[in-house]
């Protein structure tokens, strides 16, 4: 057996793990994708993908994390959202991992709608707040993938050139 096959194995799975990251918070969705497209190209000794492609696929993986730290405050806070909404909207995301797949997108949302009527008690801007950060986490996560299928499809362009 060819020993780069191993390599590609690894990153092949890192890749996948990767992707199912970006759907679950507990996993560092893109980068493992990096990671996995990393082991990929040092399975031929970077020869097809050189340093190029994977400073620019580097970059794309830190472009996401800005993304998904945007995506969650902006949504929230451009609705008035409290701290307490977003320590809400984390710790319901934790919560919901326990109760997959209905709670990754109910926990964000209750856990931001609880933290924010904490702090408020008017149940109409809660119900806002909870909204939009869910959207907001919604839209972040979007993006991630759309990155992540950039990542890919650099990585594919640099292998085939």
């Amino acid at each position: 057996m060819d020993p780069s096959f191993i390599y590609y194995l690894i990153g092949a799975v890192l890749v996948l793990v990767g992707f199912a990251g970006v759907l679950l918070p507990a996993l560092p969705g893109l980068p493992l994708v990096f990671l996995g497209l990393l082991v990929a190209a040092w399975g031929d000794g970077f020869e097809r993908v050189g340093w190029i492609p994977l400073v620019l696929i580097g970059l794309l993986t830190a472009l996401s994390f800005l993304i998904d730290f945007l995506a969650t405050v902006y949504g929230a806070q451009r609705l008035g959202a409290s701290g307490w909404a977003l320590w809400g909207s984390a710790i319901g995301t934790i919560v919901g991992l326990f109760f997959l797949p209905i709670g990754l997108f109910v926990g964000p949302f209750a856990g931001a709608w609880v933290g924010e009527y904490w702090h408020s008690r008017r149940l109409g801007h809660a119900t806002r707040v909870g909204l939009g950060t869910w959207l907001g986490i919604l839209l972040g996560t979007a993006s991630k993938f759309a990155l992540g299928f950039c990542m890919l499809g650099l990585f594919v362009l640099a292998w085939f050139l």
